[in-house]
């Protein structure tokens, strides 16, 4: 029976039960749908996240109070020994940094007359816009030099500057932070968010007016910026050297770097995708059971069609063949089915959810459309056999 012939019949015994074969293949439908919307999520959001850390630079290393023994939020709050600017102070001096900046946040309302909103505000140094290559619009960054000696200026983002001052240029105007006021100096090339914080929709402002600012004698971050990529291994162990020295021979910090950073989030998500996998096989198992079942029913339904097609010359090989197609093609229907569902519940959660990123890897596509062929012919491989052997009498008195 060449294929021509065999791709009808396959059609028009699956089109002559909708009903079944929609129910058959719901299972794989479920399963891919679930492989399909969770990786493409999972890489989506891996993918998403790498490129905000690449828009900071590659030989970035971070330290934060408080010992984490796996990337997290360190204990800021009630650690022995908190960072400090002198700390700061003593790490540039390490060679292999070429630059750093002590960081403290929080969140302030900035005003400038009758406009009011509610924003981060990071407390930074002059060598912030060189660690996190951050670009200027218009007017300058913190001024250099001693951070106990900066004055009260600010630096605005884009969208907070076009929130408080509209198409005016806000340079030279004071604004209010807090209690404090700030005359502005510059405004932020756009930056878009990072880790869900909108950098554009923020203030920035000299470190020791932040600490003023929020009542605070500690920092909350030093970011060092390493003279080159190969270097950050060595001037991790000299920062840890140095800081343990300071805090009293406790290591009471947490050292980070980008990749560090990257390579946690990546065995996160590989996790969630593990997990996935299998409440998908699971889903995958139910659809296999389904197939092997209708197919098993549709060769005792069928068994005097299959008498009488080996009466007029039908082999063995054509019974085999047209029943095990019967199979993988409810396996490709509840592929493709599954794959359209995914990635049609992807594009919905991704103009829902504004944060939300979804790419799907070609390889997982092409890996749903083999699991499903192969599941429909390793469930119907049975059945389709057993057609394939019956004899052609006793099939014929079933009629």
């Amino acid at each position: 029976m060449p294929p021509g012939e065999l791709f009808p019949l396959v059609w028009e015994s699956i089109r002559s039960r909708p009903l079944r074969s929609i129910l058959t293949t719901l299972g794989i439908v479920v399963g891919m749908a679930a492989v399909v919307l969770l990786s493409s999520i999972g890489e989506g959001s891996r993918r998403a996240i790498a490129e905000q850390f690449s828009q900071f630079g590659t030989t970035i290393v971070a330290i934060t109070p408080g010992k984490a023994e796996t990337f997290g939020i360190p204990g800021i709050l009630g650690t022995e020994h908190p960072l400090t600017l002198e700390d700061g102070r003593a790490l540039a001096r390490i060679p292999g940094v070429r630059r750093l900046t002590a960081n403290l946040n929080g969140a302030a309302r900035v005003e400038y007359r009758d406009r009011g909103r509610d924003v981060y505000c990071f407390g930074v140094m002059h060598e912030a816009q060189y660690v996190w290559h951050w670009g200027v619009r218009s007017g300058q960054f913190l001024p250099p030099g001693d951070p106990e000696l900066t004055p009260p200026v600010a630096v605005l983002g884009a969208t907070l500057a076009r929130e408080l001052f509209g198409a005016r240029s806000p340079l030279g105007q004071t604004v209010r932070v807090g209690e404090a006021r700030f005359r502005v100096i510059g405004v932020m090339e756009p930056k878009g968010t990072f880790l869900g914080i909108d950098l554009d929709d923020a203030a920035y402002i000299p470190i020791v007016r932040a600490m003023r600012l929020f009542g605070r004698e500690e920092i909350d971050e030093i970011d060092l910026d390493v003279a080159s990529h190969d270097m950050i291994p060595v001037v991790v162990e000299r920062v840890r050297k140095v800081l343990s020295q300071r805090h009293g021979g406790r290591e009471d910090f947490t050292i980070v770097t980008q990749d560090a950073m990257l390579e946690v989030i990546g065995n996160v998500m590989g996790m969630i995708t593990r997990g996935v996998v299998a409440i998908a096989a699971v889903a995958i198992l139910v659809g296999a059971i389904g197939i092997l079942t209708v197919t098993w029913l549709s060769v005792h339904e069928r068994t005097a069609e299959i008498g009488l097609m080996k009466a007029v010359g039908a082999s063995d090989g054509q019974i085999l063949a047209l029943f095990l197609g019967e199979a993988v093609a409810l396996g490709l229907l509840g592929g493709l089915g599954g794959i359209a569902a995914g990635l049609g519940i992807g594009w919905v959660l991704e103009r829902a959810i504004p944060l939300l990123q979804t790419e799907l890897p070609l390889g997982v596509l092409w890996l749903c459309l083999l699991v499903s062929v192969g599941v429909g012919a390793g469930s119907g491989w049975l059945p389709a056999r057993r057609a394939a052997r019956l004899d052609p009498v006793v099939a014929l008195r079933e009629e």
